[in-house]
């Protein structure tokens, strides 16, 4: 099953990567999520199933 995960700015979605495992993708958010922060200017990120549910969601004050 393919994960997806998706980067949230103020404005909206910044940037959807796609992984094969729920597992690669939640690491992936979590180890990059503080410098996407600082750099990017993301707010949130999620990550989401193919049929959309969302099976893990990170949040960042500001």
């Amino acid at each position: 099953m393919a994960y997806t995960v998706i980067w949230y700015g103020k404005q909206g979605i910044l940037e959807k990567t796609p992984f094969d495992a729920e597992k690669v993708a939640r690491d992936h958010l979590l180890e990059t999520f503080g410098d996407r922060k600082l750099r990017d200017g993301v707010v949130s990120a999620e990550v989401r199933k193919e049929d959309g549910t969302v099976v893990f969601s990170q949040a960042g004050g500001n």
